[in-house]
Parts: structure tokens; sequence; C-alpha cells
């Protein structure tokens, strides 16, 4: 776990360097930044909740048809269900990013 925080904490710091070059600009530069940073911020977070729901949903069902291999029949809709209802989530924070940019 360590040293997913360490890559974690290095990764946000490259992706906030180039902020801090560009703090020097013009302050109407600099305002134009909020919905861009937060459009990104909107869709990352809703893509990493998606795959990580899908990864967990994929992974169940997996495990519950390789114990009882006669149920794949009966998990197929609902898993597809799950999924499409998980990936809907990415939509509506694609959705909220378009609304955030001017």
């Amino acid at each position: 776990m360590r040293k997913f925080g360490k890559i974690a904490f290095w990764t946000l710091v490259a992706a906030l360097l180039p902020l801090t070059a560009s703090a020097e600009e013009a302050a109407s530069a600099a305002s134009n930044l909020g919905p861009a940073l937060g459009a990104g911020i909107a869709v990352g977070v809703a893509g990493l909740g998606c795959g990580i729901g899908q990864g967990i949903t994929a992974g169940n069902t997996t495990a519950g048809i390789a114990r009882n291999p006669g149920a794949a029949g009966a998990m197929f809709v609902p898993y597809i269900l799950g999924m499409v209802l998980i990936e809907s989530i990415a939509i509506y924070g694609l959705l909220i990013a378009f609304q955030l940019l001017p």
C-alpha cells in the first residue's frame, strides 16, 4: 500500500507541476483554468469509480459462474444490467464535464 501511495503522490505532483509554472500568467488566463480542471476531475473520478465498480462486478460474476456453471444463464441479464448502470455513471460524469466547460 505504501508503494501505491508514493505512486499516487508523485502522479499528482507531476500533474499539478504545470499549474505552478503558469501561475505567473495574467489573471484572465488563470480564470479559464478552473472549469477545465473541474471538468477533468469530474471525468477522472467518474471513470475511476466506474472502473472499480465494473471490476468488482465482473469478478464476482465470474466467481459465481465458476462455483455454479449452471447458473450462468440466470446471472447474465443482471450482470449486463449492472454493467450498463455502472457505465451510465461515467456518461453522467462526461455530461457534467461538458457543462462545466465554457
